[in-house]
């Protein structure tokens, strides 16, 4: 059997102030997740612990995101976490703050023939 790619879940997430590029990863997948209840586990036969979700954020300041932070939030499964530069910082007028967003792709696999 093989691990084959059954869904694709997106979504944004922001930190509004504070610039904290995890907090906005963490929204931005549980943007991607909370929309759905995916069934295709069952309908197949195979518990929904059985998914393998590899998630990619695009944030910037990709070094400074705890990869730990957003495994926490996958309800079931196991999963992985590729971050890469992306997202918007967008600065306050002041030029004191800023607002970070990230953006979140979850690709779920299920080992299937």
């Amino acid at each position: 059997m093989a691990y084959r790619r059954m869904v694709l879940e997106i979504g944004m997430g922001t930190d509004i102030r504070g610039g904290d590029p995890t907090k906005a990863a963490v929204r931005a997948l549980r943007d991607a997740l909370w929309h759905n209840s995916l069934t295709i586990a069952d309908a197949i036969g195979q518990s929904s612990d059985s998914m393998r979700v590899d998630v990619t954020i695009g944030v910037p300041r990709p070094d400074k995101v705890d990869k730990a932070a957003i495994l926490a939030v996958l309800p079931h499964g196991t999963g992985t976490v590729t971050v890469v530069e992306g997202g918007l910082e967008i600065p306050n007028a002041a030029g004191t703050d800023v607002t970070i967003m990230a953006h979140a792709a979850a690709v779920v696999r299920l080992d299937i023939p």
